[in-house]
């Protein structure tokens, strides 16, 4: 299991490139979590930091929370989440963890809690496509059909596609690409949608699956690249010089004519 971070859902704006290409992103704004408890395998069996992340009230906290962070010495936590690692050497309890963890990764994965629709019919649960909307079919228009066999088995099947509750369900979106990441304002800027509605949580987390797929970055100075070719180079013209003539100074006096000094 790898270390996550815990994001904020802002919104989504888009990227420009040089090349043209436009990107859809979603931003997240991530603060930086601190390592609250270490687990040992001593302890529980497994290697393991807490880490806490975001700020609550003293007030707000139960009397069991408040005694544990003022076991730990440290400021209370909103949220709490636990994740094994393999060397826990290198973690103390007090240190910090922010975007740097993602500082040379391309793609992550992004868990978060899908946005809920409340009580679903099947057409727009499961894309059913209804009974005809013509004459002869009696207010059974959007209905799903029958949900069952005969009196054999003589019941509906567990996991049968039917009218109910849809979304509000924890949903994990994997590869997602890391367009650019902004250290100072504690933001990052993730290319596509992801799960959940604005101000919700989200688990940002390394990605698990391997990957061989050019980034954007890389399709942009490919794209440049290819344009760069295809513009003939001008023909460098050549340089006329220009010849300076001396032109005749005005200050300079005339030879007076002869006859005007006889005069």
């Amino acid at each position: 299991m790898t270390i996550g971070l815990l994001g904020k859902k802002i919104g989504m704006t888009r990227e420009f490139f040089d090349s043209g290409i436009i990107v859809p992103v979603t931003v997240l704004s991530v603060e930086k979590g601190r390592i609250v408890d270490v687990i040992t395998k001593e302890k529980r069996g497994y290697d393991a930091i807490r880490v806490g992340f975001g700020k609550i009230k003293a007030s707000k906290l139960t009397k069991q929370m408040k005694g544990f962070f003022a076991k730990k010495n440290t400021e209370p936590k909103k949220v709490l989440r636990e994740f094994r690692v393999d060397n826990i050497s290198e973690y103390k309890e007090g240190n910090e963890i922010g975007l740097e963890l993602f500082k040379d990764q391309k793609y992550v994965d992004i868990t978060a809690k899908t946005i809920g629709k409340g009580f679903a019919g099947v057409m727009k649960r499961y894309n059913f496509s209804g009974l005809r909307a013509s004459h002869g079919v009696s207010v059974s228009h959007r209905a799903h059909g029958s949900t069952g066999q005969n009196q054999d088995p003589g019941k509906v099947f567990k996991g049968k596609k039917m009218a109910g509750h849809m979304g509000d369900k924890v949903r994990t979106i994997q590869n997602l690409e890391i367009i650019k990441s902004d250290i100072e304002n504690n933001l990052i800027f993730v290319k596509g949608s992801i799960p959940g509605s604005k101000n919700t949580f989200v688990l940002i987390k390394k990605n698990v699956k391997k990957i061989k797929k050019d980034t954007t970055f890389e399709k942009n100075k490919k794209i440049q690249i290819e344009m760069n070719k295809d513009t003939p180079k001008k023909a460098d013209s050549p340089k006329v010089k220009k010849e300076k003539k001396d032109s005749p100074k005005i200050d300079q006096k005339m030879p007076k004519r002869k006859e005007e000094i006889k005069k």
